[in-house]
């Protein structure tokens, strides 16, 4: 079993890297659709460049500090017991596994933008991703076979927004102008963040459902009645998660619309949406 600062942390990088991907993505099609690309990464406006690569650095140092928490801090440097893996910290070495193919993304994308050593195209990056994505898809898929009753319903939901978003990411990479397929990766990263953040106010938190509890570092049920109100209930907040982030992703598509100088049938003038999309 998690903790609540184990799904709030790595929700935190999904939703703010997630809803970043948002934007960029309205920003860019809204300015000039004909010359739309998907992004596997977006860069940072202003400032003279500096925070240019901001994003790759969040993920990058984020997953870093993640993975030392999982292997160094969790496990006490205590990896070995009688010559063998820990059997007790068995699942902070899955998750530093995880950890350790976001890293990657993100080192391999900084080399690929920043040098000439690793120069990739967005496709091979977007591929690059839709990897970290499938190790994180495999860790919590077996852990959804190992989790019963509430938490693994919890988890099984995870493990779908997780597909969604390595469907999304390869898609982009297939098909390079894809605008519903850039901004479908968005908003699964985001629906990915936020769900992390539900799962950890529900189960370690206080928005445990009437009836069940933890007990025992699992979470049990009054009874079979408990359960399935639980389930139903975290199907509800899915739902009002979704419609969340969807009114989000439209909103912010009718105000970057707006700003981009299109005239009433559609035409794009030549005005900048504040210098962002040259940024881009």
């Amino acid at each position: 079993m998690g903790s609540f600062l184990g799904h709030v942390v790595p929700g935190t990088l999904f939703l703010v890297v997630g809803v970043w991907h948002i934007w960029c993505s309205v920003v860019r099609y809204a300015s000039n659709p004909d010359t739309f690309r998907v992004k596997v990464w977006n860069p940072v406006p202003g400032f003279n460049g500096k925070l240019k690569y901001l994003e790759l650095y969040v993920i990058t140092v984020g997953a870093f500090i993640d993975m030392c928490i999982e292997l160094l801090y969790s496990t006490h440097l205590k990896f070995f017991v009688k010559g063998v893996l820990n059997p007790h910290h068995m699942n902070d070495f899955e998750h530093g596994g995880m950890l350790l193919m976001f890293f990657v993304f993100g080192v391999v994308a900084l080399l690929s933008e920043k040098t000439s050593f690793l120069p990739l195209p967005e496709g091979a990056l977007c591929l690059i991703s839709a990897a970290a994505l499938c190790a994180e898809y495999l860790l919590f898929f077996f852990h959804s076979t190992t989790h019963q009753g509430l938490e693994g319903h919890y988890h099984l939901i995870l493990v779908l927004l997780v597909a969604l978003c390595i469907l999304s990411v390869v898609t982009g990479a297939i098909m390079p102008t894809s605008f519903p397929a850039d901004l479908c990766s968005g908003i699964a990263i985001t629906l990915q963040g936020l769900w992390f953040y539900q799962t950890a106010f529900t189960l370690y938190g206080p928005m445990m459902p009437a009836g069940c509890k933890v007990e025992e570092n699992e979470v049990t049920c009054a009874s079979h009645d408990h359960e399935v109100h639980g389930v139903l209930l975290a199907n509800v907040q899915l739902f009002g998660l979704v419609f969340l982030v969807l009114v989000g992703a439209v909103g912010s598509y009718i105000f970057a619309d707006k700003r981009s100088g299109k005239s009433e049938y559609g035409m794009v003038q030549m005005k900048p949406l504040d210098g962002f999309h040259e940024q881009l």
